[in-house]
């Protein structure tokens, strides 16, 4: 057999992880695909308004530059994490890495924010197949006793990427056109592509067809329930909204009912009925529908109730994601001895006492301090987001592994989006500026803590 022959099904539960030096270049090129992920989505957001300007279109058309690339990935996770399983992870990986650079190259050359769109919805394509499945790649590089750390190295990756986002776009944006934004991904693509076809694991496949049909029915449901929560989160509810939530739903039934039966289904119902794994997706759900409230919450609150400009504000907010870059790792090799659901919990817990100080801070105290509870939420975030994900990938069954990290990006982008949907209606209800949405974002992330603790009465937990 060799080196980069299929491996039959059987050979799952004795693969166990990547010999070295090559598991060290399969990380390179993981976490360089995951860098490059993480930035694009956060540098679009900064360059809208340039990007509008000169377009020519308006501010509100200008969302879809976001939206198209959202509405993308939601569409394709399940079903690329699916497809590797029956074909290989690596193959689906360098394609989605190959469409990503091409997109990429498309989002620089438009010349209008139509062709714009349609190239950042290829371009989410692309960025969706390496997602799904990067969890399932971390899986089968690093040996099972050290996936804990593996894990723990991708968060510090998407932290720290988070972090440099808009500095990185500003800097960017100051010196270049806003094309160069998604021009400077092409070499880093092909730089990921050549690692990862030289160095990431060839995995065992499995024998089974791909089920178009239940593709096809999830990507309308997830397209239309994100266009649904897009209309809530915007302001701009009619008749439409109450349509495509109709056809979100009731594709989501349709796929729901033909799946069923499947062995390995592409909705993996699967591995929702186990329960730790239940319990970890709605953990993980909760937890970052408190971060997306936390992190759109915070710039309002700082500027408006404190007077801060743009630059304080992004500097007294650093700290939260360096808190998260920190602890991440730690917590991955904690989690190598400690209960998953006792670290989570904790964490979680830490969270929201962090967001509540940072609600709670009076008027008197030098606004600088508040970077205190702020990066004390960092490193809870941190403390809880490695050993989840542990769980998540290593509870599940080794023929399951793209089902599982397709779950763990569906269980994020969940609560993200649900995060977005409820940070607009608090603005509207309560004001941009007011302590409600940072009290709303503790409240998610004790909530979260508590179906964290929940999982200790498993052994596994």
């Amino acid at each position: 057999m060799t080196a980069h022959s299929p491996l039959p099904l059987s050979s799952a539960s004795v693969f166990d992880g990547l010999p070295t030096p090559r598991r060290y270049w399969s990380a390179a090129a993981i976490w360089l695909a995951l860098a490059m992920a993480v930035l694009d989505s956060s540098i679009a957001n900064l360059a809208l308004p340039t990007i509008a300007r000169e377009l020519g279109a308006s501010a509100a058309s200008s969302i879809w530059v976001v939206n198209a690339y959202q509405i993308a990935i939601t569409m394709v996770l399940l079903p690329a994490a699916a497809l590797a399983e029956i074909i290989g992870y690596r193959r689906v990986y360098l394609f989605g890495l190959t469409l990503f650079a091409v997109a990429s190259l498309a989002c620089g050359l438009a010349e209008s924010l139509t062709s714009l769109a349609i190239a950042r919805f290829v371009q989410g394509l692309g960025a969706a197949c390496v997602m799904a499945i990067n969890g399932a790649l971390v899986r089968f590089t690093y040996p099972k006793a050290q996936l804990g750390r593996g894990i723990g190295y991708n968060a510090l990756v998407v932290a720290v990427s988070a972090a440099a986002g808009p500095s990185v776009a500003a800097g960017m944006l100051a010196v270049a056109s806003w094309r160069w934004l998604f021009v400077v991904n092409v070499p880093l693509a092909v730089l990921s592509l050549v690692i990862a076809a030289l160095a990431l694991p060839v995995t065992p496949l499995a024998d089974k067809r791909f089920d178009y049909r239940s593709a096809l029915l999830n990507a309308l449901a997830f397209a239309a329930l994100f266009l649904t929560c897009s209309d809530l989160a915007h302001g701009t509810e009619s008749f439409r909204t109450a349509v495509e939530f109709a056809v979100g739903v009731t594709a989501g039934v349709f796929v729901m009912r033909r799946t069923r039966g499947d062995d390995a289904p592409l909705i993996p119902i699967d591995l929702i009925r186990v329960p730790i794994l239940r319990l970890s997706y709605l953990t993980s759900s909760c937890s970052f529908a408190a971060q997306m409230v936390a992190l759109v919450a915070l710039p309002f609150y700082l500027q408006g109730r404190f007077g801060l400009d743009h630059v304080a504000t992004g500097l007294l907010i650093t700290p939260m994601p360096i808190g998260t870059a920190l602890a991440a790792p730690v917590s991955g090799r904690l989690v190598e001895r400690m209960s998953a659901g006792l670290l989570g919990g904790i964490g979680l817990a830490l969270l929201a006492f962090g967001m509540l100080l940072t609600a709670l801070h009076p008027h008197g105290v030098p606004v600088a301090l508040i970077g205190l509870p702020l990066f004390l939420s960092g490193i809870g975030f941190g403390l809880f987001q490695t050993p989840n994900n542990r769980t998540m990938l290593g509870l599940a069954p080794p023929r399951r592994s793209g089902a599982a990290a397709g779950m763990l990006a569906t269980a994020r982008l969940v609560g993200q989006t649900a995060g977005a949907v409820l940070i607009a209606l608090t603005f509207r209800v309560a004001g941009s500026a007011s302590t409600v949405p940072l009290i709303l974002s503790a409240g998610l992330a004790l909530l979260a803590s508590f179906l964290s603790f929940g999982r200790l009465r498993f052994n596994a937990a």
